[in-house]
C-alpha cells in the first residue's frame, strides 16, 4: 500500500475500513460470520455492538436480509448459527442497482433504448 493510499485510508471510509475501525475490530471484535459477498460480520464481547466490514465498495444494500436482521437485532442468532428459512417464491438478494446501467427502466422511460410512443399526451405550448 502506497503513501497516498495510507493517507486516504485515514480520512476516507467509502472504499474500505478506516484505521480506527480496523483497530477497534482487532481489539474488540469477535468475528461471527461471513456472507456470500465476502462481507465480514463482528460483535464485541458483550454483544452491545455489531458491525460489518464490507468487501470492496461500502454499499449498505450489499448486506443480505438475514445479516441485516442480525445487525439490527431483529433476531439474536447469526445466520450461520440459525439459517433464515426462505420461501420458494423469494428472489435471491440483489444489491440496489439505482444509478447503474442495470437499473430498472420501465417501458416509456427516458433511459430505455426506444421511448414509448405517447399518443395519449399533447405537450402544452403557450400562444
Amino acid at each position: 500500500m502506497g503513501l497516498v493510499q495510507k493517507i486516504a485510508r485515514v480520512f476516507t471510509w467509502w472504499d474500505g475500513q478506516t484505521f480506527a475501525t480496523q483497530f477497534w475490530t482487532w481489539r474488540k471484535g469477535e468475528k461471527v460470520g461471513e456472507d456470500a459477498e465476502g462481507n465480514l460480520y463482528y460483535r464485541n464481547a458483550d454483544d452491545s455492538r455489531r458491525w460489518v466490514i464490507f468487501k470492496g465498495e461500502i454499499e449498505a444494500t450489499k448486506i443480505a436480509p438475514e445479516w441485516h436482521g442480525w445487525l439490527h437485532r431483529t433476531w439474536d442468532e447469526t445466520p450461520t448459527e440459525r439459517p433464515l428459512v426462505h420461501k420458494v417464491w423469494e428472489q435471491p438478494h440483489q444489491e440496489n442497482l439505482t444509478g447503474t446501467a442495470l437499473a430498472y427502466a420501465p417501458k416509456g422511460s427516458l433511459r430505455s433504448a426506444s421511448p414509448a410512443d405517447r399518443t395519449d399526451y399533447e405537450a402544452w405550448s403557450p400562444e
